[in-house]
């Protein structure tokens, strides 16, 4: 009996060890996994960063970070303070937020990239990158070579129009207007208005009155402070005379109210048509609720003008009780592509819609483009704007791009000396830094050519007087030209 006691001692104890140390390792293994998927959790994932700032980021700040060397951070330039201007947003400024977008880890890794892309970075070294340009360029219907008349342009360089003598006047967004020489040689023009150079605001477009050559008149848009609070301010356009080096005689024609504290979508693009009238675009001012569609206000606008700033009496909302009498279109987002059409003359509108949905439009009196009731975009943060993209009242756009390419300046070519490029459309691309060609068979769009890839972000293309196409690129400030091989 003592021996059967002693065996089931034995046994149980047995069994104890066997229990207590399967318990021991039981508690290791779940504390190794626990450790190794903390560990897990925390390993940085930069290639889907690359991925998300490509898709969501590069086409405001640039592919190669353009915006954000060299630059002064207003929110701080830790990788918590990214994290939190990634997460939060700053609308006034065109920043949206993306907490619900991405995880926290992932907007931790998005800042992490941007902090490891930039490091040591100079906007010297962006340039260095560009793409070597020169000898022959072949496209589908010509050969070319390009002639670089300056890459000495200092800041964002934004607007550009040729004169008769043949240099150009080119807006510089931080608020300065230089003269540009065909030989390269520039300088700066005094008495320009004074400007909100904030966000995506500052000095502008440049456009020159139909009888230049007679009257010396130049227009210049920006956006303007309001005088009664300086927190806010304004898309306006100003006309001066040019004479040699100066503005004289500055007038500020045309305020688009009202003024707002946010500091994007300004729009302001500026063409003149064959009668003599000035046309303006107004982005929404990142108010899309709340203006494009009411016509009480002259943001999310096309506006049509006497040169001197007076509304015309044929405008297709004038005389009438709360409503914008100088409002020739509405619903538009953020047009920052205007131009003629060379055999119609009918004035053709592009621009940036948000995740996709940008726009090419032909204007008309009293026209409704849809933003944002209608529209091919999303939400940057990747949630819908409307399930619609066609609604009975509203204009379908000639052309949409989906993804963004981010257009910005556009004209049609209109020279003798680009064969079968004839009459098609040229708009230039920030996010994708290339020149976009538009074949066009009278109004219909019947394909497409990416030209001059990763030349920099293309503010604007110029069809000159003196029958050449030029464009006008950032990083480094750019004007070139596109000279047929014959």
């Amino acid at each position: 009996m003592k021996y059967l006691n002693h065996l089931k001692l034995a046994f149980l104890s047995v069994l104890l060890i066997t229990f207590v140390f399967n318990c021991s390792n039981q508690t290791e293994t779940t504390v190794q996994d626990d450790i190794q998927e903390e560990e897990e959790e925390v390993v940085a994932d930069l290639t889907k960063a690359a991925i998300n700032y490509t898709n969501h980021c590069g086409g405001c700040h640039g592919q190669k970070f353009e915006s954000f060397i060299e630059r002064q951070w207003l929110y701080g330039n830790a990788s918590v303070d990214i994290a939190n201007s990634i997460t939060v947003g700053y609308e006034s400024n065109g920043m949206p937020a993306y907490e619900n977008t991405f995880s926290p880890q992932e907007i931790k890794d998005l800042a992490d990239y941007i902090l490891q892309e930039i490091e040591g970075k100079t906007k010297a070294d962006i340039e260095v990158e560009n793409p070597n340009l020169s000898g022959t360029i072949e496209s589908d219907d010509l050969i070319f070579r390009l002639e670089t008349i300056t890459n000495q342009i200092d800041g964002v360089p934004w607007g550009m129009v040729q004169l008769p003598n043949g240099d150009f006047l080119v807006t510089q967004r931080e608020g300065n207007l230089f003269r540009v020489t065909s030989k390269g040689v520039i300088s700066e023009i005094s008495g320009t208005p004074n400007v909100v150079a904030q966000g995506q605001g500052g000095l502008l477009d440049v456009m020159l009155h139909p009888d230049f050559e007679n009257n010396t008149y130049i227009y210049l848009s920006y956006s303007s402070p309001n005088p009664n609070n300086s927190n806010q301010r304004t898309t306006a356009v100003a006309r001066g005379r040019l004479s040699g080096n100066t503005l004289e005689g500055v007038q500020e024609i045309f305020t688009a109210l009202p003024y707002l504290t946010s500091g994007n979508h300004f729009g302001s693009r500026l063409v003149f048509d064959n009668a003599g009238y000035l046309y303006v675009t107004v982005g929404d001012r990142g108010n899309r609720d709340t203006y494009p569609q009411a016509l009480d206000n002259g943001v999310g606008k096309v506006h049509r003008l006497m040169d001197d700033g007076t509304v015309p009496t044929d405008n297709p909302f004038y005389n009438m009780q709360d409503h914008e009498w100088s409002v020739f279109s509405y619903g538009v987002r953020n047009p920052q592509g205007l131009t003629k059409h060379p055999v119609t003359g009918a004035i053709w509108e592009g621009e940036h819609g948000p995740q996709g949905g940008d726009e090419i439009n032909i204007l008309d009196s009293g026209n409704n483009y849809g933003w944002p009731t209608i529209t091919y975009g999303i939400n940057y943060n990747g949630t819908p704007i409307t399930d619609q993209t066609e609604m009975a009242g509203m204009e379908q756009p000639i052309h949409y791009w989906v993804p963004s390419i981010a257009p910005c300046g556009m004209d049609f070519l209109s020279g003798n000396f680009y064969g079968k490029w004839q009459n098609d459309l040229f708009v230039g691309s920030l996010k994708f830094r290339y020149l976009h060609r538009l074949k066009m068979d009278g109004n219909v769009v019947t394909g497409h050519e990416e030209l001059l890839n990763d030349i920099g972000r293309v503010r604007d293309v110029h069809m000159g007087k003196d029958g050449y196409m030029y464009v006008l690129v950032e990083g480094p400030g750019r004007l070139i030209r596109l000279v047929p091989e014959q």
